[in-house]
């Protein structure tokens, strides 16, 4: 690769501010896990209800993200990313101040509203700051901190509830939000505007919105006749929105981006599926700790953050590599180590040594971790500068969407073998049937995910776009290739003001 290029200040700073809040989302939804059972009987929620916590902030991000990653392209990124900071932080110090169901689980929309207009933009800020040469080690940097998040969720998120109760879990989480706009003032001195004076697509966006939240909703519930309708009527009005974006002239999603480009495409149906087949294991690994094995939230938290550790110090490892090696053959890597942890889960029992099961979750951090980084670098690498921040947005919708269809896939296991009942001691050869089932769904979506890696053809080059990857451009404007590392193809800079 020869010399690496240099990283000036403002890369750097922004690398500061994006990852700082990067650590607040996973380590809110980590530590939220070990909480859950606790927040259950705060309020005397059902199982199912339970799983809805989690689900709520999901399915607000994902069907936001698209559409205001679109208004941050018209009146810049900064902007829409510190409004999501500060949304996002006043939502969740809301949560802990809840004193009913239904404000907590409106609390967490709203929540996840902030969270996307942050991810929305994150991505995109993230990749403009850097050339392609480090571009694989910044993103790695970035996917390490959220995998530290995630490993300091469990650990501190355990304690936080055994001594101080859940609430403490949502005002630690907005106090680091406060801690993110000041830095992102100090260190983000540009504003990145792509489509000034661009004409919002309302419509659009409400079929979008509409479409994704009916299919995730009713995918959660797809065991009663509500369920399929919603889902059924989620997939019509996405398809409509598909033949609606064809025919805009603004469209709040340029179709093109996915159907136009194949590595792109594949790439985004990886991180898709394996979204889906790995998000929902800590939601039943902390049920099954503290349920089944009869430990507390702090020491379940201490098992659970073996998987995270291991992750973090992956990802690290697997951006630098991705800058240097085929990017796309190391998430295929990671994700074939994954399905060797998910299998070996599917066979947990009430009796299996906890040391079995801390040597599985370090398989699949492993898995994960240097699944993540290239991935990204992969995604982001075979668009054109002026398309990372719907690139950007359309990789975080896909990874809520995963996360939102694994925790539906929870849910619905868990009320086809324990009903609408409270989680108790009764309830646990129910709940290990339930987990079973889990992740034995989780085994045969991996599996898929390992096949959609491995069918990227061609070789794509260090920095993870290929020679061969064509970047679908406007009518009029040239059409650039994506070249040997990485590079950016042939298109105008993103637009940076002061």
């Amino acid at each position: 690769m020869g010399k690496q290029e240099k990283i000036g200040r403002e890369a750097r700073g922004g690398l500061l501010v994006i990852g700082t809040a990067a650590f607040l989302v996973p380590f809110m939804g980590s530590a939220l896990n070990l909480a859950l059972p606790e927040i259950g009987e705060a309020f005397s929620m059902k199982a199912v209800t339970l799983t809805w916590v989690s689900t709520i902030y999901l399915i607000s991000t994902a069907v936001l993200q698209v559409p205001l990653a679109r208004v941050a392209d018209m009146v810049g990124r900064k902007k829409i990313f510190c409004l999501g900071v500060l949304l996002f932080s006043g939502c969740t110090f809301s949560c802990g101040l809840a004193s009913s169901t239904g404000a907590l689980l409106v609390a967490r929309f709203l929540a996840g509203a902030g969270s996307a207009m942050m991810f929305g933009t994150s991505t995109a800020i993230l990749t403009s700051l850097f050339p392609p040469g480090r571009r694989g080690w910044a993103l790695g940097v970035n996917v390490a901190v959220v995998y530290a998040a995630l490993a300091a969720g469990p650990f501190l998120g355990g304690m936080l509830t055994h001594y101080l109760g859940w609430k403490a879990l949502f005002f630690s989480s907005a106090g680091v939000g406060l801690v993110v706009l000041p830095l992102a003032r100090r260190f983000l001195r540009g504003e990145w505007v792509e489509a000034r004076g661009a004409r919002f697509d309302w419509g659009g966006s409400l079929l979008y919105g509409a479409g994704l939240a009916g299919v995730i909703y009713g995918f959660s519930r797809l065991s009663s006749a509500f369920g399929a309708v919603c889902f059924a009527l989620g997939m019509l009005l996405l398809f409509l929105f598909i033949a609606h974006e064809r025919r805009h002239a603004s469209p709040v999603l340029d179709t093109r981006l996915v159907s136009g480009n194949r590595v792109f495409r594949v790439s985004l149906l990886a991180a898709l599926v394996n979204y889906s087949a790995t998000s929902g294991i800590a939601f039943m690994l902390s049920i099954y700790l503290q349920l089944v094995r009869g430990l507390d939230a702090r020491h379940a938290g201490l098992i659970l953050i073996s998987q995270a550790c291991v992750q973090s110090l992956f990802s690290l490892a697997s951006g630098r590599l991705s800058d240097r090696w085929d990017a796309a053959r190391l998430a295929t890597l990671g994700m074939a180590i994954g399905v060797v942890g998910i299998g070996g889960l599917a066979f947990v029992g009430e009796e299996t040594p906890l040391p079995v099961v801390v040597g599985l979750l370090v398989v699949l951090g492993a898995g994960f971790g240097i699944f993540s980084s290239p991935n990204t670098n992969v995604i982001m690498s075979s668009v054109a500068p002026r398309e990372y921040g719907q690139a950007s947005a359309i990789t975080g919708t896909a990874r809520l969407a995963g996360q939102a269809t694994s925790m539906g896939i929870a849910g619905m296991a868990i009320s086809l073998y324990a009903g609408e009942s409270r989680l108790s001691p009764a309830l646990v050869p129910a709940f290990m049937e339930s987990a079973r089932v889990t992740f034995l769904i989780f085994l045969v979506l991996c599996l898929a995910g390992v096949y959609a890696s491995s069918a990227r053809r061609g070789s794509l080059s260090k920095g993870g776009a290929g020679k061969d990857v064509r970047v679908a451009e406007k009518p009029g404007e040239r059409v650039g290739i994506a070249g040997a590392r990485g590079a950016d193809v042939d298109a105008p800079s993103p637009g940076v003001e002061a």
